[in-house]
């Protein structure tokens, strides 16, 4: 029997998360850990994109958002 889990339901299953957040100078960080709290010393919102299962999924999402010139390269 085979059984195939939801995209939710393996990232429950992997020990951390992974999110793309764009800081105050335009670059996106790729952070680990639980949804990325917003820092008191920056009361602007910022972006932030993920969960991913992986880093090399977040990774490749920063790629894209570079692409698309919603982050600035490094």
């Amino acid at each position: 029997m085979q059984v195939i889990l939801s995209y939710q339901e393996n990232l429950a299953m992997t020990s951390e998360a992974w999110y793309v957040v764009k800081q105050a100078d335009g670059h996106c960080a790729i952070v680990s850990g639980s949804a990325p709290q917003q820092q008191e010393t920056d009361p602007t919102p910022q972006d932030q994109w993920g969960p991913f299962a992986s880093q090399k999924e977040a990774t490749a999402r920063r790629v894209g958002l570079i692409r698309a010139g919603k982050c600035q390269p490094l």
